[in-house]
């Protein structure tokens, strides 16, 4: 189906509940490939692909927001943001908590520092041939992958990423330059689990996570012992059962 802007929408499951999956920087959705399945055995459960061209993070959060509103029959869901997708996330929960049932905040961050490493970065891909890419990726894979992640899930990883282009890395990374939500974070009234993979070499998950949580009201920390950034192609990592593991905590 199609949402936002001719955003195409894909939606698995009829569960009561409705979880939207909201990529990282790949911004293509297909990463969640692992987890749809076993949500979809409880949950109406959604991936979109981010635009490449958006602008601004307020555009990228009114995309989500009307996709929530295209395909949830009560207009909310609980949204599951990775890395930049939790940035985007969280944003959507400062702004539009009406539409938020939970926040589950992945590998991700308030404010990316240090910033010099996003301006490199995109000073980087700009002069990097589009073609080197995929060796880019797999020079960096043992940074980016759990350490027991079958290498047969790396080269679908590597196969899905493929498609991401150029201006999609380069116009993501210039959004978090702008991006800076830490003294908002007292104000995020929705439950929140962030969860944090232990062995991440990208972005100090563990400490963004704890430092996020002291400040976020009603909100709680998962460490994913043995993880690094990408983690939800890992063989032992189910966000299904990290939920119904939440909610019994919250009810507890």
């Amino acid at each position: 189906m199609t949402g936002a802007r001719n955003v195409t929408v894909s939606v698995v499951g009829d569960g009561a509940t409705t979880i939207v999956l909201v990529p990282g920087m790949d911004g293509t959705g297909k990463l969640f490939y692992r987890q749809v399945p076993l949500l979809a055995q409880e949950y109406r459960v959604v991936t979109y692909a981010l635009s490449d061209a958006a602008p601004t993070m307020e555009v990228l959060i009114e995309d989500l927001a009307s996709i929530i509103d295209a395909v949830s029959p009560d207009r909310t869901a609980v949204v599951i943001g990775e890395s930049f997708g939790g940035a985007l996330a969280l944003s959507l929960g400062l702004t539009r908590p009406q539409q938020v049932r939970g926040l589950v905040i992945l590998n991700s961050f308030p404010f990316f520092s240090p910033q010099w490493r996003l301006r490199l970065a995109i000073a980087g891909l700009q002069l990097l041939p589009w073609g080197a890419m995929g060796l880019v990726r797999r020079l960096t894979a043992s940074r980016l992958h759990s350490r027991h992640t079958h290498r047969d899930e790396i080269a679908r990883f590597m196969q899905l990423t493929a498609a991401t282009t150029r201006e999609g890395y380069v116009g993501r990374l210039r959004l978090l330059t702008q991006y800076d939500v830490r003294h908002q974070l007292q104000h995020l009234r929705v439950p929140t689990l962030f969860l944090a993979a232990d062995c991440d070499h990208l972005v100090p998950s563990v400490t963004q996570a704890q430092y996020m949580a002291a400040r976020v009201p009603k909100s709680r920390v998962r460490i994913l012992e043995g993880h690094g950034h990408t983690c939800l192609i890992a063989p032992d990592v189910d966000l299904r059962q990290l939920l119904e593991d939440w909610r019994r905590e919250r009810e507890s």
